[in-house]
């Protein structure tokens, strides 16, 4: 099994068991579900830096990057810092968060935020919106063209945008008119290697009315400068900071180094 299919098996076991703990009903009456969202797409359209700094404690590759870190701090700071947007990631197995990261930022966090999970189903969707997520991430590796499409419209008709996640040409047949963001991981999911040539290679492939976003292995500004020449507007970026013991610091340098 590669890495990936062994996230998405795990995935769908552990969705099975919190359907029969919280039901979809139970996720509708959050406080958040009637919350107006914030938007990422505009956010890049207008933003300079265009960073998405991402809250993660570990990685299936690397172990742990900042084991005890703590998410109301990093992603406040971040806020305050100038990030567009902010990506946290709820799974607990591979990446050490929980749904409990995003419910305690978001009150603190005044962009857009991202709910970074493996959504193998419909259900998920209800508890990014539940938690107070802006927008939720689907990758087409783990999808086929329909569900992608179903769970783009579902997630637009909840008043969440969507992040489609490729990784080559092929992948980017998945996108649909329900998609804002069309993201590319530099990251392969199977394998866990990483190179940021595969935005280049993929930039002119990317139909010109999704705003494209570079995504994984990105820690020069030189190659953000790079990117944004090739038509990005996003750069989700997480390990490059959190492995700093102040990431927020560590954030706030990158941006200072892209004006300099």
């Amino acid at each position: 099994m590669t890495i990936l299919s062994k996230i998405l098996a795990d995935k769908r076991i552990e969705i099975d068991e919190r359907k029969k703990i919280v039901s979809i009903d139970d996720l509708t009456k959050s406080k958040y579900f009637e919350r107006k969202t914030l938007s990422l797409k505009h956010n890049l359209l207008r933003s300079q830096s265009g960073i998405i700094s991402e809250f993660k404690r570990k990685s299936p590759s690397k172990g742990w990057i900042f084991e005890h870190a703590d998410v109301l701090s990093i992603t406040s700071g971040y806020s305050k810092a100038g990030a567009s947007g902010i990506s946290i990631l709820t799974d607990s197995k591979y990446f050490g968060g929980s749904s409990a990261d995003i419910l305690t930022a978001r009150p603190r966090v005044t962009c857009p935020v991202l709910c970074k999970e493996f959504i193998v189903d419909e259900y998920q969707i209800y508890e990014a919106k539940a938690m107070g997520a802006d927008l939720i991430l689907l990758i087409a590796a783990a999808l086929t063209t329909d569900e992608a499409k179903i769970f783009a419209r579902k997630a637009h008709e909840l008043g969440l945008e969507v992040l489609l996640e490729v990784h080559s040409e092929d992948e980017i047949a998945h996108a649909n008119e329900f998609v804002d963001l069309l993201g590319v991981n530099n990251r392969n999911l199977k394998t866990f290697v990483t190179d940021v040539q595969v935005s280049f290679d993929l930039a002119d492939k990317i139909p010109s009315d999704f705003i494209k976003v570079s995504e994984s292995g990105i820690s020069q500004a030189k190659t953000v400068l790079e990117l944004r020449q090739a038509g990005y507007r996003g750069f989700l970026m997480g390990e490059n900071f959190m492995k700093e013991t102040n990431p927020v610091q560590a954030l706030q340098k990158f941006i200072t180094k892209l004006y300099a």
